[in-house]
């Protein structure tokens, strides 16, 4: 009888002491970074001729000067011409995709460079259009569209 209330014992004890044998394998995995921010990214886009800067501040920088460098290269094969004198600064919105060319999104300018310049959305559109290719934005090794907001000041007299 003492035999029996012994079995049953040890019967109890390793089919409820299971939980205390195992080891819990979630304390010793690393946890993963599953948060993605996807408004910033790892590499931003940059000109062939700005690659071999390392700083990040003077990449970003060279890409910019050599983007306005480019944009204001293609709005002076243009003659345009103004009844009223235009000194104004529009902002050009430019997507860049994932194989590095550009692609002219929106032109947010005032009402009065609008009906002085009626063609400046399809002339700056060419333009960014024209523009040559980039090595496009990386994220987690990947190569991503990005969205640029380029502000570009005309000044045109009569």
């Amino acid at each position: 009888m003492k035999l029996r209330f012994f079995l049953a014992f040890i019967v109890v004890f390793i089919v409820t002491s299971c939980q205390f044998l195992t080891t819990d394998r979630t304390k010793n995995t690393q946890e993963l970074d599953t948060i993605v921010d996807f408004s910033s990214v790892d590499v931003s886009p940059t000109f062939k001729i700005c690659e071999s800067l390392i700083d990040k501040t003077a990449q970003n920088n060279c890409f910019r000067n050599t983007i306005q460098q480019k944009i204001g290269e293609q709005l002076a094969t243009f003659s345009l011409k103004v009844k009223n004198n235009v000194d104004e600064i529009v902002t050009v919105i430019i997507l860049i995709n994932q194989q590095g060319e550009f692609e002219f999104q929106e032109l947010k300018a005032s009402e009065i460079i609008k009906n002085e310049i009626l063609k400046l959305d399809s002339i700056l559109k060419v333009s960014v259009e024209n523009l040559p290719k980039v090595y496009p934005a990386i994220k987690r090794s990947i190569p991503v569209a990005t969205q640029y907001e380029l502000p570009i000041r005309i000044k045109l007299e009569e």
